[in-house]
């Protein structure tokens, strides 16, 4: 079965702000849901590689070496061939709105050099490929039009090229010879049936396309004002998180991508492509930290818009749709069998019913940097925060599913206990400087409760350490995070003797475990995990906070080398170092940025070259 399916880390992806497709270094784009991040797939041979769909380009070149780079500061991808025959390339790329027409995708096929024969298979498999769907030739044969009904909707895809094109059995096929020089071109349009697609109306399309859309994100990633170390590996970062943002809501996804397991083989397996409070609370953070305001607060809006639609008792959910919708039902796919036989494969997120009272903190503290370097929160925003912090006054005792959304049971964990304290804390400074009115005074006091109950019940002078819930032995690497949001300062001692236990428990060389599942601790899952790749980058900031540079920046580029061949990340390293788990994973790509920045800023302090 692995010879089905390409490692998840040999991937690159192209986007429209809109959705991604995953390109593989065979040339063949093995997912991609349309005409949103989170509506159902057209191409999902990624969890099912004969029900799941595809659309291949690649030379018929045997045994050529494969090469896949982005264009420097863009999201254009080359997926080159090499053989001692010729030398050929696929560029891929989606035009975002300011460089064309959204809901496209644009791949070029051309030989660089000899002359070579290349095949293209467009196979759509719509609605997770529950769907069945029709195709037909258009304008001399060089159109396809496929047209799918799913849950009462119907979605007409069109594939248009500069050579002719045959159906066979719903499936586009073509094949064509160039010479060096020479190239071909497709352009697949989401578009009402019966109207033209972009390529058909315009000529020119792909040239005018491809120009545009390297401008834009030139243009895009100019913007940033980082000028410190890694600038490469923090700009293709950035780059990805924009690619992982809607640019109709504001709003980003975890992961662009479903179904991807943590260990191949096992059952944890779940849906990314949702707005996760948390994530997107330190996205926010680490575009600021970069210059990108327009994005941090296009991401206000819709978190604001959020708080307008607080429960009863002013509580938030942990997670929402792209577009603010609050039931995230999950189901299974019980057709697919899942990326190398990892099942089940799950869409919607039971976890948006779960209790997470981090969530505050986070979101808190994103509310106070953004009202502090970008722009001064309304009164509006400052009444549904009030009743997002009594809230928080009222409930931080309970126990939770926390960061992890254990399936377990809840636990009294210390990542929420803890940042239910900066969401206090948060409010209390924003308050004090913006002179809202508030209850400084019941404040105060919940503020130094939970502090004072982290210290009485989280501490084991057994271990010697903050444990992972109250009246627990395990350490969780959540608690990397607390210097990180100045809980404790960096160089205290019980945080110092509390990275140790992490070092010894958690830690292999740079990689880190989120928590050992070795029956210690039940997070009522099946199965194993790798190394959390965001938890790496979170060992790596504290290294730098507590003033251990040479150590902090050994480890920070050994998980740049972690990277796959383009720069991306998934959420896990498995015991190969194999990329698992959705891909490609914000969280990481954000925890990279904020190491980056720190341990930069501080070598730099310490007048360290280079």
């Amino acid at each position: 079965m692995a010879g089905r399916y390409a490692p998840i880390g040999e991937y690159g992806f192209v986007g429209d702000l809109h959705t991604v497709a995953l390109v593989g270094m065979d040339g063949s784009i093995d997912f991609l849901c349309l005409p949103s991040f989170d509506s159902p797939s057209v191409f999902a041979a990624l969890l099912d590689a004969d029900r799941g769909g595809r659309f291949k380009i690649a030379p018929i070149l045997d045994g050529a070496v494969r090469r896949q780079l982005y264009l420097p500061d863009t999201n254009v991808l080359l997926t080159r061939f090499l053989d001692a025959d010729g030398v050929a390339e696929v560029s891929d790329f989606m035009p975002v709105e300011d460089a064309g027409r959204a809901h496209n995708l644009v791949r070029r096929a051309k030989t660089v050099r000899g002359e070579v024969l290349f095949q293209m298979r467009c196979e759509p498999r719509f609605d997770y490929g529950r769907a069945t769907h029709t195709a037909a030739l258009r304008r001399g044969n060089t159109e396809a039009l496929f047209v799918a009904q799913a849950g009462g909707r119907e979605l007409a895809v069109r594939l248009t090229a500069s050579v002719p094109l045959r159906v066979e059995a719903g499936v586009a096929l073509a094949e064509f010879r160039l010479r060096a020089d020479e190239s071909a071109w497709f352009v697949l349009d989401v578009v009402p049936s019966g109207r033209p697609g972009a390529a058909a109306v315009h000529p020119h399309y792909y040239r005018d396309a491809f120009k545009a859309t390297v401008n834009f994100w030139r243009r895009w990633i100019d913007r940033s004002t980082y000028r410190g170390r890694w600038r490469e590996q923090v700009n293709r970062s950035a780059l990805t998180l924009k690619l992982l943002t809607s640019r109709q809501h504001g709003s980003m996804v975890a992961a662009p991508t479903f179904g991807l397991p943590e260990s191949v083989g096992g059952t944890r397996n779940w849906d990314y492509r949702y707005t996760w409070i948390r994530d997107s609370s330190f996205m926010l953070y680490g575009l600021m930290r970069l210059g990108y305001t327009q994005e941090a607060a296009a991401f206000m809006r819709w978190v604001m818009a959020r708080c307008e639609e607080l429960e009863a008792d002013g509580s938030l959910q942990i997670m929402y749709g792209l577009d603010g919708r609050h039931a995230l039902p999950e189901e299974t796919l019980a057709h697919f069998e899942g990326y190398m036989g990892s099942h089940p494969v799950r869409i919607g997120n039971a976890a948006y019913t779960h209790l997470q009272l981090d969530i505050y903190g986070e979101l808190m503290d994103s509310v106070y940097l953004y009202d502090k370097y970008g722009s001064p929160i309304s009164h509006d925003a400052w009444v549904n925060v009030r009743r997002l912090i009594d809230w928080v006054c009222a409930h931080w005792r309970e126990r939770d599913e926390s960061i992890w959304e254990v399936r377990g049971g809840r636990q009294e964990f210390l990542y929420s206990r803890v940042m239910c304290w900066v969401a206090v804390d948060r409010a209390i400074r924003l308050a004090a400087k913006r002179s809202f009115p508030a209850p400084l005074s019941r404040w105060h006091d919940v503020r130094d409760a939970i502090y004072n109950d982290i210290y009485a019940r989280f501490w084991s002078t057994t271990r010697s350490a903050f444990v992972q819930h109250a009246g627990a032995t395990t350490l969780d690497a959540a608690a990397l995070l607390m210097p990180l949001v100045r809980f404790v300062s960096p160089t205290d001692p019980r945080w110092m003797s509390t990275l140790r236990a992490i070092e010894r428990e958690l830690v292999s060389d740079s990689l880190v475990y989120r928590y050992r599942v070795d029956g210690s601790f039940s997070d009522g899952l099946a199965g194993s995990e790798g190394t959390f790749s965001m938890c790496s980058f979170w060992y790596v900031e504290c290294l730098s906070r507590m003033g251990d540079l040479h150590k902090a920046r050994f480890f920070f580029e050994k998980m740049l080398g972690y990277a796959n061949h383009l720069g991306l990340y998934g959420e896990e390293l498995g015991p190969q170092a194999e990329h698992l788990g959705n891909f490609p994973q914000a969280f990481t790509h954000l925890a990279l940025i904020s190491a980056a920045f720190d341990l930069d800023r501080r070598l730099s302090t310490a007048g360290h070259a280079g």
